[in-house]
């Protein structure tokens, strides 16, 4: 017979799931997976969701179950609900009777017409920075206790790092890769005037004269042949809709 694990149990394993990810797997795995493990750390929970700061607002990267996504979706489009309460408080939010939530009723009413009873949002924070919010939902009233609140609460600061963590992995791969190709066509162009240098005698400052100019003529013939394509098809619409008259 197998025992059940008790919420510190559960929390515990989820934070040992969670410290295990990889963060150099693509950030999405990354956050879905976070998610997962709130969903399965955090008593009464049904499911869970991610949402990250995006041009000063929350907005739901992954969830672990589809339904997740269109109760937050409902909140962006109405303008009220506790995830957009815990980004602009930085306090956790809860509710155990969405339908009859007077602080988000137009919200509360959607909610309980998809299903969800229960909400659990806590802000992501990071040295005093808001990066997001953890948003849990349950489909019964009533889902989530205080030991919920505990419980969620002591797993955010966690998945909030982890979080922060992959998302400047991202940018800095993003850098990386940016500075690449840049690095790649400034040798390209080194290779370039050297071949100039070396086929004309010129001088370096000659040589890069002469490539721009043949940048120059390229870029002209480019626009020559995207006009004689234009004009091409032009004609041959002109064509169709003729024999399409006839």
């Amino acid at each position: 017979m197998e025992v059940a694990m008790s919420d510190d149990d559960q929390l515990g394993k989820s934070l040992a799931d969670l410290s295990g990810v990889a963060l150099t797997e693509p950030l999405r795995a990354v956050l879905t997976k976070i998610a997962m493990f709130a969903a399965q750390a955090i008593p009464g929970a049904d499911g869970a969701g991610l949402a990250l700061i995006e041009e000063r607002q929350p907005d739901t990267v992954v969830a672990s179950a589809p339904f997740v996504r269109d109760v937050d979706d409902a909140q962006y489009r109405l303008g009220e609900g506790p995830c957009l309460q815990a980004c602009k408080d930085r306090r956790t939010q809860i509710s155990t009777r969405l339908g009859a939530e007077p602080r988000w009723p137009r919200f509360g009413v959607e909610a309980a017409r998809l299903g969800v009873e229960s909400a659990l949002s806590l802000p992501l924070e990071v040295e005093g920075d808001l990066i997001g919010s953890l948003n849990v939902y349950g489909t019964g009233r009533d889902a989530f206790a205080e030991d919920a609140v505990r419980v969620g609460e002591l797993f955010a600061d966690p998945a909030a790092v982890s979080v922060a963590n992959a998302r400047l992995l991202l940018q800095n791969q993003r850098l990386l890769e940016d500075l690449t190709k840049r690095l790649s066509d400034q040798a390209s162009a080194l290779q370039t005037i050297s071949t100039v240098m070396s086929r004309v005698g010129d001088s370096a400052a000659r040589a890069l004269e002469t490539v721009q100019a043949m940048n120059k003529e390229g870029a002209r013939i480019v626009a020559r042949a995207h006009q004689v394509w234009n004009l091409s098809n032009l004609d041959v619409t002109k064509k169709n809709a003729d024999v399409t008259n006839k």
